[in-house]
């Protein structure tokens, strides 16, 4: 398995792997986003969900209440201190089937205890990216909507998978919006 270098990239864009797409790296001002050697940085969307214990909400994964978080749509979003909160990419992506993509949170962020976690985008998966932010610091910290908060990079399989994620019609897909937890029924 051998990482894509940025004319692949670029090449799969222009065929609609991530829409919208920025070509060249945008950093001026900005957390930088957009395609670099190796990745594509992707940008968080102005849709926020910020946990909160006010209502003593349990997490459970296979019962999600959505008293657990409050939402916001701002430009900038203040994540309190040893909190976590769900965003989305404003890319949408279209994963090949003999592709596989891991993420990366960016240095910048996590400089500042900022952790990005986003789970491997699988083959055939298509949709925003819900994007989990962990702040692990004891003060209360910004993530910049519009701006670069994570690196994707992209693996090419030595062949096409049997079965891809649209075959297994994955819980995930086609997702929009910051998508909370699913357990399929």
């Amino acid at each position: 398995m051998a990482i894509l270098p940025d004319h692949w990239i670029i090449e799969q864009a222009k065929k609609g792997m991530i829409d919208p797409f920025s070509e060249r790296q945008v950093a001026s001002g900005t957390i930088s986003s957009g395609v670099s050697s190796y990745g594509y940085d992707a940008r968080a969307a102005r849709e926020f969900k910020i946990f909160t214990n006010i209502d003593n909400t349990i997490i459970d994964p296979k019962n999600f209440s959505e008293s657990s978080f409050v939402e916001r749509d701002t430009d900038v979003c203040i994540l309190p201190p040893n909190s976590f909160a769900l965003a989305r990419t404003v890319e949408y992506f279209r994963i090949p089937r003999d592709v596989l993509v891991i993420c990366l949170g960016k240095s910048t962020y996590a400089r500042c205890g900022i952790i990005v976690n986003v789970t491997p985008l699988e083959p055939e998966w298509e949709g925003h990216v819900t994007l989990e932010f962990s702040n692990t610091t004891p003060l209360p910290a910004k993530i910049y909507a519009n701006e670069g908060v994570c690196q994707f990079l992209f693996f090419r399989a030595e062949s096409p998978c049997s079965v891809s994620y649209k075959d297994r019609s994955g819980k995930y897909m086609n997702q929009t919006g910051v998508t909370l937890p699913k357990i399929l029924k």
